[in-house]
């Protein structure tokens, strides 16, 4: 693989499951080589919702400002209010917004693209990764 670029293809990489919710994810941003941002394809099934968060920073470390783009037609939920989201749609994120993805529909899965900059804690562990009490 070149330093300069990188070319991956997300069906090639095996699937996870995030450690908060039930919620299918391709970790593609070692795959990319990518080292100023985290980058993940999520697979949302219907029914499915990934856990509320924000990636506020702490001490010394900045948050993490998210972009998702919507490969299919999908939803998220900014604080708390449900956004459609047509497909090729763009969403950004700021750190401190909560945010997650949804499927309310019986449509098939959808598919988004989640892109972090800059990147907090590692691929595995998300760093300031802040699951709201629900309070």
């Amino acid at each position: 693989m070149s330093d300069d670029f990188s070319v991956v293809r997300p069906d090639d990489v095996p699937t996870e499951q995030f450690n908060t919710c039930e919620t299918s994810v391709r970790k593609l941003t070692d795959r990319l080589g990518a080292t100023e941002l985290r980058v993940n394809q999520v697979l949302v099934g219907p029914g499915e919702v990934t856990t509320p968060h924000t990636h506020e920073g702490s001490g010394d470390e900045g948050g993490q400002e998210e972009v998702f783009v919507a490969m299919t037609d999908g939803q998220i939920a900014i604080e708390g209010r449900v956004h459609e989201v047509p497909e090729g749609g763009v969403v950004r994120v700021r750190p401190d917004v909560e945010r997650n993805l949804l499927n309310e529909t019986d449509d098939g899965t959808h598919v988004w693209l989640a892109f972090g900059a800059p990147p907090v804690g590692t691929v595995d562990d998300f760093g300031s990764y802040v699951v709201s009490s629900g309070e």
